[in-house]
């Protein structure tokens, strides 16, 4: 791992989908980039601020946005229109934006594992991030956490990796009601007996 200049720490996931996606604008956009980024200083510098700016999103994600990017743009990307897409791309795998689903989280009513969630990997990114904490934190404390149980989530999800909600225990068929305080006393009684005490 490498420190980006904001101190934050690339993953070597985040770097080799950004190398993947400089990559794939090389090839797509031609002339554009190299006029962009002439030399390997400059496409070096650029990688180093693209790493900075998109550390909050997965590194599949990233991929995926860079497939939209050249699908949809006729002109190489900055990167506050590649984290537009990156945005976008969350839809593709029908997630909702790490805010979107942090103030869902948030909102969402107890039973937590009975609501109807936008996508499952909002209820295990605030199951993982401990209810408790979201609900008795401001959000700059509370939301870091959960955009990276999110992050976490969204990029299994991206893989393909089918998240499903946990299966609720079915009641048993017959429930017994609680004895009175006589029958637990003749209860005990009988119990006594048996063990001759």
């Amino acid at each position: 791992m490498s420190k980006t200049s904001a101190g934050q720490t690339a993953s070597k996931e985040h770097k080799e989908a950004l190398g993947a996606t400089f990559e794939l604008f090389r090839i797509s956009y031609g002339n554009q980039f190299n006029a962009a980024y002439p030399d390997l200083e400059r496409s070096t510098a650029a990688m180093r601020l693209w790493l900075t700016h998109l550390q909050d999103y997965p590194a599949a994600l990233i991929k995926a946005a860079a497939e939209r990017v050249v699908k949809h743009e006729n002109f190489l990307p900055t990167v506050a229109k590649f984290r537009e897409h990156c945005d976008h791309a969350f839809e593709l795998f029908g997630l909702p934006d790490a805010h979107s689903a942090y103030m869902e989280a948030c909102r969402a009513p107890q039973p937590k594992s009975e609501y109807r969630w936008s996508h499952v990997a909002v209820y295990y990114a605030g199951l993982a991030s401990d209810w408790f904490f979201m609900a008795n934190s401001i959000e700059s404390k509370a939301l870091p956490v959960f955009k990276r149980n999110y992050a976490i989530l969204c990029e299994r999800v991206i893989r393909g990796e089918d998240l499903k909600m946990p299966v609720r225990k079915a009641l048993p068929a017959e429930l017994s009601a609680p004895l009175s305080a006589t029958q637990n006393k003749k209860k005990l009684s009988a119990l006594r007996k048996q063990l001759d005490l």
